[in-house]
């Protein structure tokens, strides 16, 4: 039976909605919590770090950065902490965890422990059935997480109406918004982590924009904890960011369909990368060469090729049989356009693909 997305739509202010979003789903954040301190406490270990403290201490420095970068979306956690009944920086520190984590590991010198990452898809309008440009992406992490992945409907008092495909008790991960701007991200691991905004925080806030420029230049000038890849899309294209505490720099689909996994490719963030994920560069390369071989993509094509197992454990399309210390979580494809937003939990071909609708129709307003 294909794997189900639990859902819920929140309304509101800021804390409010964090509340409600908090209650509901307080049964599943509570182990969520748990099952990633016991995560990060194994990397830790094989990094050279004993206990969590440290780790405690940057995600409550990070947050308190958050509460002057976002003063709403700071009140939506703390309202989300407060439903659930968990303490607000253990939550805030555990649903950053790869930002967080670091933060302690790297200035160390890590080993290779793990395969995380995640695949993207930005697509210009020219190679779409449609004329417009769409979007997607998979998200590749701990296996168990996978029983945590909820999609969340938010309806502000006074903001764009959002969706967004998370773990419960986390903000934005994958989203879109009532105006058809949608955001997603990567992983990427660079030395040089440090005190900053977390990268679901900065996806929060840029979701929250009435416009793709208004997204990218958030990305561009916050500064930011740990590496990641941002990518910000509209029904004209998509802007991509490599994002480190140190550099910002970007792509865009004027120049043709982007794929991205888990490293870097800007030269002066490549001599800062550690601890790459085996797989990076097979997804990157058959991502690149699938996309290239049409002109009419569409949403359901993109579902098509997120499911892609061409190479063994080290494909698009991740399980949890592969042992490669990372499985697809769940996947999302988009086309702002017509506001259409899919998602799956899971493998995007053990996941059922469910339509996330708006009530608010302003894409082309």
């Amino acid at each position: 039976m294909a794997l189900e997305l639990p859902q819920l739509t929140v309304t509101g202010l800021p804390h409010e909605m964090g509340r409600q979003y908090g209650a509901h789903f307080r049964d599943m954040i509570h182990p969520f919590v748990e099952n990633r301190i016991a995560a990060v406490e194994a990397y830790l270990r094989d990094t050279g770090h004993e206990g969590t403290d440290r780790l405690f201490e940057a995600g409550a420095a990070c947050l308190k950065q958050v509460q002057a970068f976002d003063p709403e979306g700071h009140a939506e956690h703390l309202g989300i902490a407060q439903g659930a009944g968990v303490d607000p920086v253990r939550l805030f520190t555990i649903a950053n965890m790869t930002d967080v984590r670091d933060i302690i590991a790297y200035p160390g010198d890590p080993v290779v422990v793990e395969d995380e990452g995640c695949t993207v898809a930005l697509l210009p309008p020219s190679m779409s059935d449609n004329g417009r440009a769409i979007q997607g992406q998979t998200w590749d992490l701990n296996g168990p997480d996978v029983d945590y992945v909820i999609a969340l409907h938010r309806l502000p008092d006074d903001g764009p109406e959002t969706w967004t495909v998370t773990c419960s008790g986390c903000q934005t991960l994958m989203g879109m918004n009532q105006h058809g701007v949608a955001v997603g991200t990567t992983n990427l691991k660079t030395f040089g982590a440090k005190v900053g905004v977390p990268y679901l925080s900065l996806l929060h806030l840029a979701l929250k924009q009435e416009n793709r420029d208004s997204a990218s230049e958030i990305i561009k000038r916050t500064p930011v904890a740990g590496a990641h890849s941002y990518w910000v899309g509209d029904e004209n294209g998509a802007i991509e960011w490599e994002k480190t505490p140190g550099s910002a720099d970007s792509r865009s689909t004027q120049d043709g369909p982007l794929a991205r996994s888990n490293h870097c490719l800007f030269e002066e963030n490549v001599r800062l990368e550690t601890d790459l994920s085996p797989s990076t560069h097979q997804r990157f390369d058959r991502m690149s060469g699938l996309l290239a071989q049409s002109d009419t993509h569409c949403v359901k094509s993109l579902q098509t090729l997120f499911a892609d197992r061409s190479d063994g454990r080290l494909s698009i399309n991740r399980f949890a049989e592969d042992n490669s210390g990372a499985t697809t979580n769940a996947v999302v494809a988009c086309n702002p356009a017509d506001l259409e937003f899919y998602a799956c939990r899971g493998p995007a071909n053990k996941g059922k693909w469910t339509r996330l609708e708006f009530e608010r129709q302003t894409a082309h307003a």
